[in-house]
């Protein structure tokens, strides 16, 4: 293997003896271009290519380290060997320090020594690259990480500042990734962001940058934008070209992403990230595939969502949390039989905000659990309360998140729940959406039967008729009860299919000796059709509101005149 050196040395001399002594070596050639002085050569590492610098602290246009840093910052990566006319313990440990590879002393050692440090230098500089290369890149897609990313971005804005420039942020989050990747396995989804990062970088100039901000989560940083349009064209480049089917693995899978664009002036790099970050949220809501520019309304938005979040995580040890509770009322009598706990937070100065907007902000954030574990154990406790108050006893329904369904504990802390307020198990009823059922089923027939063997509470089927509405998981789930979704009740007097759908979702519960409540009644005439129908139990805004346990309570007192539930009579 050949060396090239480049020996800055102004003695003659010297330089003589450093070339005699690497020719002797047999182990590797050494093709040496020689300068004595700083200045010349700085002139050769701009016109050539050299693989180590042997230099001379002692120069006459340069002394001490002044040289080595002259030429590091003229070749970055190029590894320097430093030569010595003493051996000064102090120089050399400020030399090495200083971003030297080695230190050597003239006059003290042969070729094979000089040799071999030129070898090593050589490698340090490489492994020293290498490293420095990963702290900066992502490891798998090669792209910028998080870390270049944000220090480009700054550069970026900087420069566009100070010369009236204009620069675009686009975030891109790949649709539906992790399904795939749960789906095929993370080497399957290790190539498709490979070939997704591979695409990114088709799609934009030599200077700007696309970065791997996250697992499925991409930034790309354009320089010098002249116009909105151009952004544009860029975007619709991404939203083509990600759409184009990926072939991995023998399997032909077809991808899209969302975008969210934000452009500076006026921005400092984090709140340009921010801005994108939310107009990326927008172009998610939209669907699969769009993509959307940030608007001074979305930054509105955003920090009303952060200030929304914020708060939010306090309101469980600020006590804020209520639950307000829904009659459920059997058609044959008109008498309330069951309660559905509904959480509300109790904004301070806003009032209640329903659980729509609460509870997925829960599971984002990760709290859904501790207050999950508190609806439970709070609705078995009032429950309990109005029992002792001498109120007839009635079931207590209560809804289970996706999360909650699947925490390894679930059992224990119904146990828990129902141990504390001293209620049978029967008394409580989890009601359960039916895409969380079928999302595994095996793992949700095998939680549900140990929830039924060990604990023995009853469960219910929310929603149903707006997902799989299988006959198969209804027979093999250990259900007690269906909830007719609340979509099919508000037309079933108008539309005949709905009523249709719900007088075969009475009949397939029935045969399987399952219960039907159905949800969202306001009319008589709903209430009418239902009962004629033969369905169980109803609830909705014809019979009560979700309301505070104080109303319930005054409900179930005056449950001595029930409910009319044969309206025609």
């Amino acid at each position: 293997m050949t060396f090239r050196v480049l020996l800055v040395e102004d003695n003659p001399g010297d330089a003589r003896l450093v070339e005699l002594l690497l020719s002797e070596v047999g182990s590797a050639a050494f093709e040496i271009s020689h300068s004595d002085t700083l200045g010349e050569a700085l002139e050769l590492l701009k016109a050539e290519e050299f693989d180590v610098a042997l230099v001379d602290l002692s120069l006459p246009d340069a002394s001490g380290l002044d040289s080595v840093k002259a030429m590091q910052g003229a070749v970055p990566y190029l590894p320097v060997v430093v030569l010595s006319g003493t051996a000064d313990e102090e120089v050399a440990v400020e030399a090495i320090s200083g971003g030297a590879e080695d230190y050597l002393v003239k006059g003290q050692g042969d070729g094979a020594l000089i040799s071999r440090a030129i070898r090593y230098a050589i490698e340090r500089k490489k492994a020293e690259e290498r490293l420095f290369y990963l702290s900066q890149h992502d490891a798998l897609t090669g792209l910028a990480n998080r870390a270049l990313f944000q220090d480009r971005l700054g550069h970026a804005v900087a420069r566009a500042e100070r010369e009236g420039e204009a620069v675009a942020l686009i975030s891109v989050d790949l649709d539906h990734f992790k399904d795939f990747n749960d789906a095929l396995g993370n080497r399957f989804g290790d190539e498709l962001l490979k070939t997704a990062a591979g695409r990114l970088k088709e799609c934009v100039r030599e200077g700007d940058t696309v970065a791997r901000l996250g697992s499925d989560e991409f930034g790309v940083i354009l320089e010098d934008v002249s116009d909105v349009p151009f952004v544009v064209s860029v975007a619709r480049r991404i939203s083509e070209v990600l759409s184009r089917p990926f072939e991995v693995r023998g399997e032909e899978m077809i991808m899209s992403a969302g975008m969210g664009i934000a452009i500076c002036p006026p921005s400092k790099p984090e709140r340009l990230v921010r801005e994108a970050s939310a107009a990326l949220q927008r172009a998610k809501s939209a669907g699969t595939g769009e993509y959307r520019f940030f608007s001074s309304e979305m930054n509105v938005e955003a920090f009303e969502q952060l200030a929304f979040e914020s708060s939010l995580r306090l309101a469980l040890e600020r006590g804020e949390f209520e639950l307000h509770y829904q009659p459920q009322v059997e058609l044959s009598t008109g008498r309330i039989v069951g309660a559905e706990a509904l959480l509300r937070w109790n904004r301070p100065g806003l009032g209640l905000t329903p659980p729509s907007k609460v509870i997925p902000v829960l599971e984002r954030n990760g709290m859904i659990l501790a207050v999950g574990a508190w609806v439970i154990e709070t609705a078995c406790e009032q429950s309990r309360a109005w029992r002792d108050q001498g109120l007839p006893p009635l079931r207590m329904a209560v809804n289970l998140s996706p999360k909650q369904f699947a925490q390894p504990n679930l059992s224990e802390v119904i146990s828990k729940a129902l141990a504390r307020a001293s209620l049978a198990p029967e008394d409580l009823e989890l009601e359960i959406t039916e895409s969380l059922l079928m999302d595994d089923t095996e793992e949700s027939e095998t939680k549900l039967k140990v929830i039924k063997a060990e604990r023995g509470v009853r469960v219910s089927i929310d929603d149903f008729g707006t997902g799989y509405s299988s006959l198969a998981y209804l027979k093999r789930f250990p259900l007690d009860v269906l909830k007719v979704d609340r979509s099919f009740i508000w037309d079933l007097t108008e539309e005949a299919d709905d009523a249709s759908i719900v007088a075969a979702i009475i009949g397939l519960a029935h045969n399987l000796r399952l219960k039907v409540i159905a949800e969202g009644v306001e009319t008589s005439a709903q209430l009418d059709y239902l009962r004629r129908q033969g369905c169980d139990e109803a609830q909705g805004y014809y019979f009560s509101r979700p309301i505070s346990a104080t109303d319930f309570a005054r409900l179930l007192e005056s449950d001595e005149t029930p409910f009319d539930t044969n309206p025609t009579n």
